[in-house]
């Protein structure tokens, strides 16, 4: 059985993963500030936000997916769910490599 057509199974045993996705976070958050806050709960080898800082168009919300070097920062991460950053509660969840 599928959870919506994204691949995961329900019950999800991902394997070990790298790989975070941040949602709820606030239009105005920024890469730097991402970078700052994980940053403190391992080395990121990647991050990309959506929409980028440089986007044209105004978005009420925006997501990260966040890359570490070491799969142990991404159960240290996840602690970070609830926390709420500007003005809204982070939702932070393992994700699927690639």
């Amino acid at each position: 059985m599928n959870s919506g057509g994204i691949g995961v199974p329900l019950g999800f045993p991902l394997g070990p993963t790298s790989v975070i996705q941040v949602t709820n976070l606030s239009s105005a958050v920024t890469s730097e500030q991402m970078r700052t806050l994980f940053g403190f709960l391992g080395d990121i080898e990647e991050l990309r936000l959506y929409p980028p800082d440089n986007a044209p168009l105004a978005f009420s919300s925006k997501v990260c997916y966040i890359k570490f070097r070491e799969a142990s920062s991404v159960g240290v991460a996840q602690h970070l769910t609830n926390t709420v950053f500007i003005d809204r509660a982070l939702i932070v969840v393992p994700c699927a490599e690639g």
